[in-house]
């Protein structure tokens, strides 16, 4: 992957987990020692972010050797060796849990997504991600979201338009939010609409809107929306979708589907880091 940010974010992720220095490896290892470290999973999934593991280690120290045995969107199983890593001792200790924490954090957001996608791909909906994503990692995180794969909605406020419901409260109406982005945008930006009720949907299809999520619509609902519509705009469920239901609202015919979860609650990918002998 390419991120020009990222040796920065390694940088901080560092500079916060090491500090002055790793006073115990310091004192314990000493500096001609050699290791050799895997990254194992511990159960299955699909692996997200080695590159940035590598890359730790490669911050901390350049001859480290980083081997990459399943790449980004492999599936892994239980007890599959993911990378190894040889170098200094000193290094491996050191840099082992941001290494970490990067790998487990990515691949269990692209093994959720994955899980997901799978669970409507007979349907011609879309899995979509959102805004709610660690501060500072938002990059990275969508990046995990298309490696299991689900598709990326705005990256940030600068990058889409979207009337929410603040935006239309303090503007008056849909349809003058609508007329005045259309005004002072580029014409190549769509302009996207959050609506609540099928009345509001109405007067977003009457503006032109050109995406109108639905949101915290149920089932029912739904349904009556993709009607309405007729494929006069892209339309987006939003709001209280999970495993439970996400089948459901996938076969009513909506386009778009966004799951906050994805980012804001994926569980760790359980991956461990087995350190031994270099020459083992």
């Amino acid at each position: 992957m390419g991120y020009l940010g990222l040796n920065d974010l390694i940088k901080r992720a560092l500079e916060e987990d090491v500090g002055y220095g790793d006073i115990t490896t310091y004192h314990l290892i000493p500096r001609e020692q050699r290791a050799r470290g895997l990254f194992v999973a511990k159960t299955p999934g699909i692996v997200a972010g080695i590159k940035v593991s590598r890359a730790v280690f490669n911050h901390i120290d350049t001859a480290s050797e980083f081997e990459i045995i399943k790449r980004d969107g492999e599936e892994i199983q239980a007890g599959d060796v993911i990378a190894m890593v040889r170098g200094s001792a000193r290094t491996l200790l050191t840099g082992e849990r941001v290494a970490l924490n990067f790998l487990q954090r990515l691949s269990g957001i692209a093994t959720k997504t994955h899980r997901l996608v799978e669970m409507i791909a007979s349907s011609h909906a879309q899995i979509l991600d959102t805004r709610k994503t660690t501060p500072g990692l938002r990059v990275l995180e969508k990046y995990a979201v298309r490696i299991g794969g689900g598709r990326n909605h705005r990256y940030g406020l600068f990058d889409g338009a979207m009337i929410k419901d603040n935006h239309i409260r303090a503007v008056g109406s849909i349809t003058k939010a609508v007329a005045t982005l259309r005004e002072k945008i580029p014409i190549t930006v769509k302009i996207e609409v959050e609506v609540e009720t099928l009345e509001q949907l109405r007067e977003a299809l009457e503006a032109q809107a050109d995406i109108i999520m639905l949101d915290n619509m149920d089932v029912t609902m739904i349904k009556q929306a993709v009607q309405a519509a007729a494929g006069r705009a892209i339309l987006e469920a939003s709001g209280g979708i999970n495993e439970s239901n996400l089948v459901e609202v996938a076969g009513t015919g909506v386009d778009f589907i966004s799951i906050g979860a994805l980012t804001h609650s994926a569980p760790s990918l359980d991956i461990s880091f087995d350190f031994g002998e270099a020459n083992l």
